[in-house]
């Protein structure tokens, strides 16, 4: 039997980086209301797609350049990236960054890491209104009803489970639907959590030499 391929479907806020970005640049601008809509979209009570947006429309186009300067230099890159990029090449593991994080800052930070940008999904960002609106250019499918905005179980099946074994990094509220499709999940802060609530089996990381040591440790008992 052919050995499946592997791939790796990683976070960016909070994972790549060990901040979440889209919080801090909220927090830094500090809009009235955020909070509550933050705090919902954590509880899930409200979306990702309907919480980041209603976010950032509380943010003015007039701030673009400093919203813009501060998604950039604000972010602050997980120990060992680099490396584990360079591994999963030298292994030839397939890389995604699945990401509900925004293009304005997402692409300028990852260029210096030479990832193919159609290996990064992630959200747009339109300036051209009066307040900052998010775009969606990766929904969810048929089979996802979650409203995500950045669906990364639509992304995950287009890599079907029969061919690939499937990797999951990841922080957050937006990784809890692909940690129950994936073959092995590396986690950490909420994603821990609710992997624990759900009885999904997860490593845990807190820098990417983890993973490494971790992968490398799977292999070798294979």
């Amino acid at each position: 039997m052919t050995a499946k391929k592997r791939i790796v479907f990683c976070d960016f806020d909070g994972t790549i980086t060990v901040n979440d970005n889209i919080v801090a640049i909220i927090n830094h601008f500090n809009p009235p209301g955020w909070k509550e809509i933050a705090e919902k979209t954590l509880a899930q009570e409200l979306s990702i797609m309907d919480g980041v947006g209603q976010m950032f429309r509380l943010l003015p186009t007039s701030l673009e350049r400093d919203v813009v300067e501060f998604g950039i230099t604000n972010a602050s890159i997980r120990e060992g990236f680099a490396e584990f990029l360079a591994y999963c090449k030298e292994e030839q593991i397939e890389f995604y960054v699945t990401s509900g994080g925004i293009d304005f800052f997402i692409y300028p930070i990852l260029s210096q890491f030479g990832i193919p940008e159609n290996h990064i999904y992630c959200n747009g960002s339109d300036f051209s209104g009066d307040q900052i609106e998010i775009t969606w250019p990766n929904p969810c499918d048929h089979e996802c009803s979650n409203n995500c905005g950045m669906c990364k179980t639509t992304i995950m099946r287009r890599f079907p489970a029969d061919e690939y074994e499937r990797i999951i990094i990841g922080d957050s509220v937006t990784d809890f639907e692909g940690a129950k499709l994936a073959d092995t999940v590396y986690s950490r802060s909420y994603l821990t959590t609710k992997c624990r609530e759900l009885g999904i089996a997860h490593t845990e990381y807190e820098t990417f030499h983890d993973i490494i040591s971790s992968m490398k440790s799977e292999r070798s008992h294979t």
